[in-house]
């Protein structure tokens, strides 16, 4: 079985694509996901990159371009009341789930409760009584699954995201989503085509071809 980290944050609208389109596009091979939360704004002042967001003649090619991309893979998707917000709160309560065998990572579960509270339904994504809400969920979800939840705003937890965070540009990432496999990366959603026909190349003839 083959690994695939999907490195995301629950901001951009472009891994939450990513996120729901994963399942067709890796239909058929064996594979463990992991999903790692990082922080996008840290990605991007690294390479001394802006968000799309932030300039205003991309953000609008962006809302037009997402809401377009949503209805040709029929992903529901709502713009969250405010765009771009701080995501911080999230990557943390995201992080405060992660299981002692696996503490960088997010189930399935809680990748999709954090992507769903910022792009389903239209609502504020820095909403207080809402975080609280959410945070209810989660908890609700590791004691049912009777693992340990951190506080999210814990030393602990704020290193697991620094530790994602740094990973990520060890390797090379500069954006999100980011997938990696066999070392590669492949960004973004238009990505995903390409990660399957390498997954279909195979290990051993991937590597004679030089590819």
């Amino acid at each position: 079985m083959e690994d695939i980290t999907f490195f995301y944050d629950p901001l951009s609208p472009y891994a939450y694509l990513a996120f729901e389109c994963l399942p067709q596009a890796l239909q058929g091979h064996s594979l463990r996901l992991r999903y790692q939360p990082v922080l996008l704004g840290a990605l991007l002042k690294a390479h001394g990159l802006r968000g799309p967001a932030e300039i205003p003649a991309k953000r609008q090619w962006m809302l037009r371009q997402v809401n377009w991309l949503a209805r040709q893979h029929g992903v529901p998707l709502d713009w969250p009341a405010e765009h771009p917000f701080s995501s911080l709160a999230l990557l943390r309560l995201g992080l405060a789930c992660a299981s002692e065998d696996a503490p960088t990572q997010t189930n399935r579960y809680v990748t999709e409760q954090l992507f769903h509270f910022v792009w389903r339904g239209g609502h504020s994504a820095s909403d207080p009584t809402r975080l609280a809400q959410l945070q209810d969920r989660l908890q609700t979800h590791m004691a049912q699954r009777e693992k340990p939840w951190l506080a999210p705003d814990s030393e602990a937890v704020k290193q697991r995201l620094r530790a994602n965070t740094d990973a990520a540009l060890a390797l090379g990432a500069f954006g999100v989503p980011t997938c990696l496999l066999r070392g590669e990366l492949f960004w973004g959603l238009d990505a995903l085509p390409m990660l399957r026909e390498r997954l279909a190349q195979g290990g051993a003839e991937a590597a004679e071809a030089g590819l």
